[in-house]
């Protein structure tokens, strides 16, 4: 019998990729002192799913770490959901052995949602492979037969939801079953009860606190990668600014990086209660100029991810090559990183104007990701469904005149909190991108 627990919605996301690590790594060779925080914690690896990315767990990264889980053994693999990438087995291994030769450990928890979690199966199913794995948690996943590893050798925890409209969730039999009681596919990954839950399995006992706990000192860093791909953006330049109230940068950047190969950007120290944003910039032919708005960040955070265009060889290349790129128009998207935006549950604007509605924040969308432009180049919209949009999961297109005349602040609220941002030109200036936590 599956245990139900009551999911209570607080309103306050292919190649492999190197470690994506948390800062204070520690060197390799865990501490032998059974009392200290480094040998009770053994790693934890995440895996997001289709068209994720490590951010998908950058909410219950922050609650490990507010409870004293050492920020150094906490890693997010990415990898290539929407095709070829090699041997995927293989891959993962090697991310493994990486994990275990850094950390010193001798054994990781791993966790897979949605895709991720048909991901971690076939990645447990070698009893050699299985042999370093001390627990598995999958999330939002289909129901199997047995726990994960041969023979179902390796203890799983299994979470889902009877609200997901993107995968059917069932009891696994022999594993420990957890349904949350109204979670969409995001939220049974991302929620503080999700968290719990995994916490209780891996530790065996429940957490101090399910919240993110703020902090006065405040690093980020992550990786600046292709949407769906996860291939690193080599060569891109990533400016860091303050945002204005009225979306403009204030001053000069922050910080300024050139993304090596490994995708991989920061650290940087930011301020608490400060909005921030990224221009992501390139002299690359046919390379899309990306700002990106963040709310304030609150603690460490490492999990901070800014997408790329993919080239229009790609499904999603395709779709985002149909964005206007003209200097008459903006292009404003909106990113809900832990949740759906869903009608009669939550209210998502972009000024005056309604994106969740039935048409485009249905229950059975699972919309998460919004793309605001004028579809008809007319100067006309109501946010109508865009048809571009229609066939692709999670994404949706909204028939919005943004104007670029001249300069004007635009307001992304979603359940009262806003993100200010500019109208910037979509050809010359980019593409603006308003990420709620």
């Amino acid at each position: 019998m599956a245990k139900r627990v009551k999911l209570y919605i607080i309103v306050p996301v292919l190649l492999l990729s190197c470690v994506a690590m948390l800062y204070s790594a520690p060197k390799s060779g865990a501490s032998s002192d059974a009392s200290s925080p480094g040998y009770r914690f053994a790693p934890v690896i995440f895996i997001h799913g289709f068209l994720g990315s490590g951010d998908t767990w950058a909410s219950q990264v922050q609650r490990f770490t507010s409870n004293g889980v050492p920020a150094g053994k906490l890693f997010a693999y990415d990898w290539n959901s929407m095709g070829r990438g090699g041997d995927g087995n293989a891959m993962l291994k090697s991310f493994v052995d990486s994990v275990l030769t850094l950390t010193g450990g001798t054994g990781v928890h791993l966790v897979g949602h949605s895709a991720g979690g048909g991901r971690a199966y076939s990645y447990l199913s070698s009893p050699e492979r299985a042999a370093t794995v001390i627990s598995y948690v999958h999330i939002g996943s289909g129901a199997q037969r047995a726990p994960a590893g041969p023979d179902g050798s390796v203890p799983t925890l299994n979470i889902y939801s009877d609200a997901d409209m993107v995968v059917r969730g069932g009891d696994i039999p022999g594993a420990q079953n957890v349904i949350l009681e109204g979670a969409d596919h995001y939220e049974v990954a991302t929620s503080a009860d999700a968290f719990a839950e995994m916490y209780r399995f891996f530790y065996g006992e429940p957490p101090s606190v399910t919240t993110i706990t703020g902090s006065d000192r405040i690093r980020i860093g992550g990786r600046a990668v292709t949407l769906g791909t996860n291939q690193p953006a080599t060569g891109v330049t990533v400016d860091l600014y303050v945002a204005g109230s009225d979306g403009n940068s204030d001053g000069e950047p922050v910080a300024s990086f050139t993304i090596p190969e490994s995708g991989n950007w920061g650290p940087v120290e930011v301020e608490p209660e400060t909005n921030y944003m990224f221009h992501i910039r390139s002299e690359r032919q046919g390379f899309r100029n990306l700002y990106y708005y963040f709310e304030p960040f609150v603690r460490d955070n490492p999990l901070v991810y800014l997408r790329t265009f993919p080239p229009p060889v790609s499904m999603a290349g395709m779709l985002l090559a149909g964005l206007p790129s003209d200097d008459e128009t903006g292009v404003i998207a909106i990113f809900s990183s832990s949740q759906a935006v869903i009608h009669g549950r939550d209210n998502l604007f972009l000024n005056d104007f309604e994106l969740s509605t039935p048409e485009l924040a249905g229950e059975n969308a699972t919309s998460i990701s919004f793309f605001c432009f004028d579809d008809g180049r007319d100067g006309q919209g109501d946010a109508e469904p865009v048809a571009l949009f229609a066939a692709m999961p999670f994404l949706q297109g909204a028939n919005i005149p943004v104007f670029t005349g001249q300069e004007q602040t635009w307001y992304a609220n979603f359940n009262g909190r806003t993100i200010p941002v500019r109208n910037f030109r979509s050809r010359t200036e980019g593409v603006v991108i308003a990420v709620f936590w």
